[in-house]
């Protein structure tokens, strides 16, 4: 059916004079924002690699427009705004899925259903990521990529406490399985620090700044961010045990007191040898920058492979192992004049060998089903073997509100790590939250 559904496509673009004339020779341009020294260059040169097989698909001459750089988030994001806002956004653009809520709002992205049930690609895609690219029962993006965000451990140094190669090797499925808690990787890093195993300050490393990687402090204790059907909560219980578990790290003397601010280029230094810090909260895309900045003199891969582990967070108060997903997605811009060849061009770089080379390339997890099962992810033991994080993810949501909570969410995290009583960070939170929400916020 979707095969004649596109053929039902090209029929249309031949047959119609006027489409064949504006579309004869068709400019597409694509915004992406990429770490190319880290491997993800791929998210835009994936759309030069399958250029002319969209062209011989579709009968056209296809101009490309790659616009491609590692801008700050908040320029680029503002840079798309202005540009949609002035008639002049590209025809796609890659952003984090969490813009999918105020981006659609504000009518500066299209829908896709309609234009993603002609390409039989999109069916391959991991189902749950799906629930990620929708706004009010809509799908408005594509994912381009995936990752976890799991807890990263230093086998060198859990060898020098003690531990024993089987204990090392069994910590990922020991915390999936809940036998390894969150509390037992606070105390092994304080056991750490006091055995003279690691510098006082040096048992875990959590996030530098705002930002996604601190929801599984409020997610694994059983706090909740949207409801079902719609309505944002702030649920005091679960962000009190959060701010009261991020004022204990400086307090337990794993976590040094100018962790918030630390620029992320010096931290990795710290981590990636494996040598100075025990545990680290980071993302999967990461290890290929290690890989190739780092400790490439060391062996790159081979060394991270050899001293390095990652697992999921371990479970909190809810008793549940979580990862978190943050995935970036391909949108079209309302504005553009050819959405058809538009989504032709995503449906072609969705495919296992397209996104193969990006994933693998960036370490990020494949978002493909049938990726598991390709030659080159499977030759991949780190990626291969990270993929069931996947089944333990959670997502920011996507509504228009979400920067207004994380705002606040953080202005309690930031007070809770300096010293401030958790009771107090949370009153902080909830005062923002009512400031700047109102009635679109239910505090529980």
């Amino acid at each position: 059916m979707v095969k004649v559904l596109r053929l039902l496509l090209v029929a249309s673009l031949m047959l119609s004079g006027i489409a064949v004339a504006a579309q004869e020779d068709v400019t597409i341009t694509v915004r992406c924002a990429a770490n190319i020294a880290g491997g993800e260059g791929w998210r835009c040169d994936n759309f030069a690699a399958v250029e002319e097989q969209v062209e011989q698909e579709l009968g056209i001459n296809i101009t490309l427009n790659l616009i491609q750089d590692n801008k700050a988030w908040a320029d680029y994001k503002t840079e798309f705004v202005l540009a949609a806002e002035a008639g002049e956004a590209p025809d796609i653009v890659l952003s984090g899925h969490e813009d999918i809520g105020a981006w659609a709002a504000a009518g500066l992205i299209m829908p896709l259903d309609e234009l993603i049930a002609q390409h039989e690609e999109f069916a391959d895609v991991v189902p749950n990521l799906w629930a990620s690219q929708t706004y009010d029962g809509v799908i408005y993006g594509i994912p381009q990529d995936a990752e976890a965000r799991p807890i990263f451990y230093s086998k060198l140094l859990l060898a020098d406490l003690g531990w024993s190669d089987e204990e090392i090797e069994s910590l990922p499925e020991r915390v999936r399985t809940g036998e390894f808690t969150f509390e037992d990787m606070l105390a092994t890093a304080e056991e750490a620090v006091a055995e003279g195993v690691v510098e006082p300050g040096k048992g875990y490393f959590h996030r530098w700044g705002n930002g996604f990687d601190w929801l599984p402090y409020y997610l694994g204790n059983g706090g909740e961010i949207m409801t079902e059907d719609g309505q944002l909560v702030f649920d005091q219980d679960a962000a009190l045990a959060a701010y009261e578990l991020i004022g204990s790290f400086v307090k337990r003397g794993v976590t040094p007191e100018t962790m918030i601010g630390t620029e992320s280029s010096a931290i990795y230094a710290e981590f990636a040898p494996a040598d100075n810090v025990m545990f680290y909260q980071g993302g999967t895309w990461q290890w290929a920058d290690w890989a190739r900045n780092y400790v490439a003199d060391l062996g790159g891969n081979d060394y991270l492979l050899e001293n390095v582990g990652l697992m999921l967070f371990p479970a909190m108060n809810d008793g549940v192992p979580l990862s978190l997903t943050h995935p970036l997605s391909y949108m079209i811009s309302s504005g553009s004049e050819h959405p058809d060849v538009a989504i032709a061009l995503l449906a072609a770089v969705t495919t296992p060998d397209a996104n193969n080379r990006h994933a693998i390339d960036s370490f990020h997890l494949g978002i493909l089903t049938t990726q598991v099962e390709s030659e080159a992810y499977a030759a991949d033991p780190v990626l291969s073997g990270a993929h069931y994080m996947l089944d333990y993810t959670r997502f920011a949501p996507n509504t228009p509100f979400y920067s207004a909570w994380s705002n606040a969410y953080w202005a309690g995290i930031q007070a809770a790590h300096t010293g401030t009583p958790a009771e107090e960070a949370v009153e902080l939170a909830v005062t923002q939250l009512q400031n700047e929400l109102g009635d679109q916020i239910v505090i529980r």
